[in-house]
């Protein structure tokens, strides 16, 4: 990307927040006391991630699990994981847990469209020129989150859902987010965020390439 893509990116990130923030903060405050009043616990819910240039940040999402004051558990999340709350569902399956990240992208942390930011040890796992992903600030959506929108009904259906992702889905979501990178413009970022929205589009936009078998290289514009 060049100083001038990278401002346009960021420019649209903060307009885009604020308007969303501004817009949306009633659904948010609604979606926050759902979550205190469906389980016991905070409405938000904070977790370390690394994001642009390998540092730290705090994630911000609506609360969809049942509250451990320890963050207890894998860092995987499955299908009917016995940990989300019948509530929490409700949030996942329309990705409205993500909208507290608004903050995320309007302090500089994230961006609207970029890699899903990692927990702490995947970005050691990047080598060579896969590094050049931490150049970008993690994304809401992106091409790898909507190739595997499916994630966790993914990881339910194998018998090592941490080793699964490890070996399979992490380096093909490598491989998709440095597609990204190498061919970013402004238009295929307004791309990928009306096939978060409509996910049928991606028929006719293709930035989204078709679903390849387990060990196979990715195909496809984006």
């Amino acid at each position: 990307m060049t100083a001038r893509q990278k401002v346009l990116k960021r420019t649209f990130d903060l307009t885009a927040a604020i308007a969303g923030l501004v817009a949306l903060s009633p659904v948010l405050f609604a979606l926050m006391l759902g979550a205190r009043l469906t389980s016991p616990g905070p409405a938000l819910y904070r977790q370390k991630r690394i994001g642009r240039f390998g540092s730290s940040f705090t994630v911000l999402k609506v609360r969809t699990m049942r509250h451990s004051p320890f963050d207890a558990g894998s860092h995987i999340t499955i299908a009917r994981d016995d940990r989300i709350t019948r509530y929490g569902t409700f949030l996942r399956r329309h990705k409205l847990d993500e909208l507290p990240q608004l903050w995320n992208v309007l302090k500089g942390e994230m961006s609207f469209v970029g890699p899903r930011p990692d927990v702490p040890g995947y970005a050691d796992q990047l080598r060579g020129d896969e590094r050049r992903i931490l150049d970008l600030r993690p994304g809401i959506t992106g091409p790898a989150s909507l190739y595997f929108r499916d994630e966790e009904d993914l990881l339910a259906e194998v018998d090592e859902p941490v080793e699964h992702n490890d070996q399979i889905l992490y380096p093909m979501k490598t491989r998709l987010n440095l597609k990204y990178l190498d061919s970013w413009s402004f238009s295929r970022d307004l791309g990928y965020l009306f096939i978060t929205f409509v996910p049928s589009a991606n028929r006719w936009l293709r930035l989204v390439p078709d679903r390849e078998p387990p060990g196979e290289s990715i195909g496809g514009s984006g």
